[in-house]
């Protein structure tokens, strides 16, 4: 038996187990499963391993993405540069359990983006500056897309709210919402820009997919911008995490 299993604290409605689970049955993927360990403390995850040497691999969800990696053999690029981790591969094969981290928030983003940029589509705006923007900020950095982040407060390399402006619009026509604004149950919540100014040059990418179409994505469509909401870019996070458990 392959086990695996998503970490963090609290765990309630978890769509990976979901995911895997039909995963495993509609493939038939034989002798796996997953299962949800909702840990208080990162560094409960040791005594996890030590309790079962079937563990191969983890996902990993707030609050522990950037204190789990202490307990880490090695991380890949993206994980050093974000500093966070979401997908922990396990080998326990040698005398010590040999854990890397893994950031499947940079696939899934890059994948369910590019097949809808266009040429014009040359600078972006990010809403927000935590951990899902440096995902977001790793990604553009790749494809070579400057980019502003927005904040409603000032930070070093960050812009406020007010300064997007009709101009502003006009330049940037990427626009990516990594706040929780607009996620349920605050489905009122949105960004707060001109909406108006908006074109059908502009792609709207909204990073929250419950509910999939957020008052971020209905204000863009209504202007005639291309949406795009995180549910494909959380399918594909979930199947780059098995072809690393699997690599």
């Amino acid at each position: 038996m392959r086990t695996f299993g998503l970490i963090g604290f609290p765990l309630s409605a978890s769509f990976s187990k979901k995911f895997f689970t039909e995963k495993f049955q509609e493939e038939k993927i034989a002798d796996c499963k997953y299962e949800l360990h909702p840990i208080p403390r990162a560094n409960e995850i040791l005594d996890l391993i030590e309790a079962d040497a079937s563990l191969c691999g983890l996902n990993v969800t707030i609050p522990h993405k950037v204190s789990i990696m202490a307990y880490l053999t090695e991380l890949d690029d993206a994980a050093e540069q974000i500093g966070a981790v979401n997908c922990i591969s396990i080998d326990q094969s040698g005398k010590k359990p040999y854990l890397k981290g893994h950031n499947t928030d940079v696939y899934g983003f890059a994948e369910s983006l590019k097949p809808l940029l266009k040429p014009h589509h040359t600078k972006a705006l990010i809403f927000g500056d935590g951990g899902a923007a440096q995902a977001v900020k790793y990604v553009l950095k790749q494809l070579q897309i400057p980019y502003l982040s927005v904040v409603r407060n000032v930070q070093p390399g960050t812009v406020l709210y007010s300064s997007v402006n009709k101009e502003a619009l006009q330049d940037y026509t990427l626009l990516i919402n990594t706040t929780p604004l607009g996620m349920f149950p605050n489905l009122d919540s949105f960004p707060p820009i001109p909406y108006q100014h908006l074109t059908e040059k502009h792609l709207v990418y909204d990073m929250v997919y419950n509910p999939e179409e957020t008052l971020f994505l209905t204000k863009a469509k209504a202007q005639g911008a291309t949406i795009k909401n995180g549910l494909e870019m959380l399918h594909l996070q979930a199947e780059r995490s098995w072809e690393i458990w699997n690599s």
